[in-house]
């Protein structure tokens, strides 16, 4: 598997970068994770958007979602221009925002749970329901024997562990620092990132879903007072292999 970071900041994108967005490939199958600002625009410095085979959304706030509209302009013009002639499916959960996502033939929805199990190209996607304001999933992609996993936006919870075992990759939230409580938003802190990696046996850990305040490499500092494999912080365009 190959896995781009086309976007990693929380909330909103720094200037000329994005919220959650992350492209995984294998064997030409192209899986957009996350569809949040900016990552139409910064996709496209890495593939043609006329390239993807699907879109994985966990939630539905802005900075995970926003850009759905985006890209269904772009498949609608493309297949205009006879670029493409397939519908891009969209795989989310089935709430309120559901249904915005079918855009006449261009684009249609496909709706998942916690008893999901996809089967898209060469992976093999399940779920866990995040502790979230809105409904939300943590994901667990299984690629050739090798385990990549997301948390997306979640408090902590003690069935992560066992979700996320032995994962070669775990993309980790990690929306406030160690001394900062982020429950009642629903989000995850350095100590607890650390945490749930060592505990679940996690290869590698990257953290994710940065914020905008505070110096970035002490997320890195205090991650690894609780986890003791490899750890660093994503960054724009950065490609890692598993």
């Amino acid at each position: 598997m190959k896995i781009t970071i086309i976007g990693h900041w929380g909330g909103f994108p720094k200037v000329g970068e994005a919220t959650s967005g992350y492209l995984i490939e294998h064997n030409d199958y192209k899986l957009l994770l996350e569809c949040g600002s900016g990552v139409v625009s910064s996709l496209q410095k890495v593939i043609d958007l006329g390239e993807l085979d699907a879109v994985l959304i966990s939630h539905y706030h802005y900075d995970h979602c926003c850009d759905i509209g985006p890209l269904q302009y772009a498949r609608q013009i493309k297949t205009q221009l006879g670029e493409i002639n397939n519908t891009l499916p969209i795989y989310a959960p089935n709430n309120e925002f559901f249904n915005l996502l079918k855009w006449e033939n261009y684009t249609k929805g496909l709706c998942f749970n916690e008893k999901s199990i996809l089967k898209l190209g060469p992976f093999e996607i399940s779920f866990i329901k995040n502790v979230h304001p809105v409904e939300s999933y943590s994901i667990k992609i299984i690629c050739d024997n090798k385990i990549l996993s997301f948390t997306s936006d979640t408090s902590y919870f003690n069935e992560l562990n066992e979700f996320f075992v032995d994962s070669d990759i775990l993309i980790c939230e990690s929306s406030f620092y160690a001394n900062m409580d982020g429950k009642k938003a629903g989000h995850l802190n350095s100590k607890e990132a650390g945490m749930l990696a060592e505990k679940s046996k996690v290869k590698k850990l990257i953290l994710t879903h940065l914020p905008h305040f505070g110096d970035l490499n002490n997320l890195l500092i205090q991650t690894k007072e609780h986890y003791k494999g490899e750890v660093i912080l994503a960054e724009y365009l950065l490609e890692v292999y598993l």
